[in-house]
């Protein structure tokens, strides 16, 4: 059976962070274009993804071009041209969540059906596979149960959320944002509502719990499920964070390089998807990057906690407790060291979260720039850790591709080759008669010397074989212009050797798994509208961005409050909350419902 390819998808919120995740062992990237894409403050220029793409295929690592918002009527033949762009840029994928993309008629570069298209069910992943899609990113609320679901009943790539932020809502689902402030998450403009604060108010009117977050989940980390989810059917393994930060980047694509190059030493029936190896200069650690701390949501099973009500920004990892103050400093058992330059941070008695800098630690005395809020028993956080960040400025981390050079001299013809760990290889040949030399041992040992270093580029010399009938003197300026002659012309013909895409979308009229669309559907366009037309729907009704319908379901989602706070009618058995209950935040009120039967909760406006 021919090994399935397990792939490491990163972010790339630009050039400098989508070269950093190449070069930390992502084997994809995605990317923003100009317009379309469902993180608005994370576009990039044409140029910018071009050189990306270029930089990329170096590795035979992919880019993918995200332009998975709604696209508005007036806009479809913008969008269009973005996809057409992308294909002759050489993308290798487009994320879309229109479907209007697929009445486009564009040139055969795949399409992956975003997160946003709702990807829930082994119905919709099939219909997705059978009008042309390659690839279906997963929702992340789905079981590894459901994802082996998904798998049996498919052939089409299968793409997974594991690490990063989490949306409370069903992706694509959600128009809390739009209704409050017309910024529409469908359209990557999301005000990010969920990580507000809010009353959580019963039906007397009493506050049950005032002014904490209460829809804003810990962020995905899925680290330790890599061979669950591979086993279950997975191919690709996606990190969010389009606005992180290129620490976060490096961070967390190293973490999952390490994962997933473990099982693929371990395990013969997966391979890599890209080429060379990456030598980290630091140990990766997810607790060292931005977190507001971790859950694994719904993957193994539902958990007790998947809020931090207290605070929606990062805190990440737990140092201790304060144990004594006297300003200007502080005592702490510290279950970790810490360091000058430092960042902190704490849960104020009042609520929210505080932070300072540390300017000094002497044993476990720290001490802060301020000493604010600090008392005895308050726990401490470190959110940044100035050591960690160092190492990763340092540039230690290398990826290279293994190669062997041979060297062969007769007959006042010299012949370089070069092999890579690929298969590929280049040839040079030069005519010429050469001095010999007249210490034939240094020589051998100059020539292998010089023929070993890689110049600082992609390539790490791993052999070298000389066989002279007489060894011949050559300088080291010489030999170093041959071996850069050698390794650009293998770069070349690897260049020259990436497959021409094929994938091409051929109109069909499959049925969608339903019959009705309502505004959830997210149709803002006449093509979308075909589309689904032609795949048997009826009745097709306007997105909610046209249409704003009274009554519609702001956010639908897996979490649950009521769970969350021990009151689930299936396992405690009776809720002692006093419904209907509803989220209040600067004047507005929204009512939540509970579908047991489907383990959701419904956020609503007003009563």
């Amino acid at each position: 059976m021919k090994p399935r390819t397990l792939e490491l998808l990163s972010p790339a919120k630009n050039l400098e962070q989508g070269i950093a995740a190449i070069g930390y062992g992502a084997d994809a990237v995605y990317v923003g274009a100009p317009r379309f894409g469902a993180r608005e403050a994370a576009a990039n220029s044409f140029e910018d993804v071009e050189q990306l793409i270029r930089y990329a295929h170096r590795y035979r690592a992919k880019v993918f071009v995200v332009v998975n918002t709604i696209v508005y009527e007036q806009e479809l033949e913008e969008s269009e041209r973005v996809a057409r762009w992308a294909y002759n840029a050489g993308a290798d994928a487009l994320i879309v969540q229109d479907m209007a993309f697929m009445e486009m008629g564009l040139p055969p570069i795949a399409l992956h059906a975003s997160t946003q298209t709702h990807n829930i069910s082994p119905e919709k992943a099939r219909f997705l596979q059978d009008v042309g899609f390659e690839r279906v990113i997963l929702a992340r609320e789905l079981s590894l149960q459901q994802i082996a679901d998904i798998r049996r009943q498919t052939s089409v790539e299968l793409e997974a959320f594991v690490h990063g932020a989490l949306c409370v809502s069903y992706s694509g689902q959600c128009y809390l944002s739009e209704s409050i402030t017309g910024r529409s998450a469908n359209r990557g403009a999301c005000a990010q509502p969920c990580r507000s604060a809010y009353d959580l108010v019963d039906g007397t009117g009493s506050i049950i719990l005032k002014n904490k977050h209460l829809l804003s989940l810990k962020d995905f980390n899925l680290s330790h499920s890599i061979r669950q989810l591979a086993d279950a059917g997975v191919c690709s393994f996606k990190i969010e964070g389009r606005l992180k930060n290129i620490d976060y980047v490096k961070n967390i694509t190293a973490l999952y390089r390490k994962e997933l190059d473990a099982i693929l030493e371990e395990r013969s029936e997966y391979r890599r998807a890209s080429s060379g190896k990456v030598y980290l200069g630091f140990t990766p650690d997810a607790q060292k990057s931005f977190n507001r701390g971790f859950t694994t949501y719904f993957t193994q099973n539902r958990e007790d906690s998947l809020t931090g009500f207290n605070t929606a920004k990062a805190t990440g990892a737990l140092v201790g407790t304060v144990t004594n103050v006297r300003k200007p400093s502080f005592d702490v058992d510290a279950k970790m060291p810490l360091s000058n330059g430092d960042g902190i941070c704490f849960i104020a008695k009042g609520g929210g979260l505080v932070g300072t800098n540390i300017n000094k630690v002497e044993g476990r005395s720290v001490f802060p720039n301020r000493m604010d809020g600090i008392t005895k028993g308050i726990q401490i956080f470190r959110n940044y850790d100035h050591r960690f960040a160092k190492m990763l400025e340092s540039g230690a981390t290398e990826r290279l591709v293994d190669i062997s050079i041979s060297f062969t001299y007769a007959a006042g013809r010299l012949t370089m080759m070069v092999l890579d760990a690929d298969g590929f290889s280049s040839e040079l040949v030069v005519e010429a008669t050469f001095e010999v030399a007249q210490k034939p041992d240094r020589a051998l040992q100059n020539i292998d010397q010089q023929l070993r270093k890689s110049g600082g580029g992609m390539f790490e010399v791993v052999r070298v074989d000389v066989d002279c009938s007489e060894v011949p003197f050559i300088s080291i300026s010489t030999l170093n212009g041959y071996r850069r002659s050698l390794l650009e012309a293998l770069e070349t013909k690897r260049a020259a050797s990436l497959p021409e895409p094929v994938s091409s979308i051929i109109p069909n009229s499959i049925p969608y798994p339903e019959r009705a669309l309502d505004y959830s559907g997210n149709v803002v366009n006449s093509l979308a509208r075909k589309f689904y037309e032609r795949h048997g729907v009826l009745q097709v009704d306007e997105g909610y961005e046209l249409s704003h319908v009274e009554g519609a379901h702001l956010m639908t989602t897996k979490y649950c409050l009521r769970y969350e706070l021990g009151a689930c009618l299936k396992t405690a058995g009776i809720s002692k909350l006093k419904e209907p209950l509803y989220l209040e935040n600067n004047g507005r009120r929204f009512r939540l419902q509970f579908d047991c039967a489907r383990c959701q909760m419904i956020v609503k406006k007003g009563s």
